[in-house]
């Protein structure tokens, strides 16, 4: 797991929500989904809450990695990669409780450890 640049830290202050979320199944057929509770975490993880997931949630627990793509109020775009975890307890689990929106359920934390990072068609990591 490596530090995300810091041209992806600066683009996330300036997001537009929302994001999407993709991940495949055990077939290699993918799943995009709109995700708006989301957060960067010590620079290394981006945590998505589960309010909502399905096919989402099956694709994480059958091992999928991820791919976060967010668009910046520039409308410049950025992609994160990287594996993913489900968490329904521990600190980023706490830590997803906390900022999540009140009328949601925020079942699980979806904890991307991101291994690469894109500006458009450019490699940042």
């Amino acid at each position: 797991m490596a530090k995300l640049p810091s041209p992806v830290l600066d683009a996330w202050k300036k997001r537009s929500d929302p994001a999407i979320l993709a991940t495949v199944d055990t077939e290699g057929v993918p799943n995009a989904i709109y995700v708006t509770y989301v957060r960067i975490v010590d620079d290394e993880m981006v945590i998505v809450a589960d309010n909502y997931f399905d096919k989402t949630k099956k694709n994480i627990l059958a091992g999928s990695v991820g791919s976060l793509l967010f668009i910046t109020s520039d409308k410049e775009s950025y992609q994160l990669k990287g594996a993913i975890e489900y968490q329904t307890d521990g600190p980023l689990f706490e830590s997803m409780k906390s900022w999540n929106g009140p009328d949601h359920p925020g079942h699980a934390a979806a904890v991307i450890r991101v291994e690469e990072a894109y500006s458009g068609a450019t490699r940042l990591l």
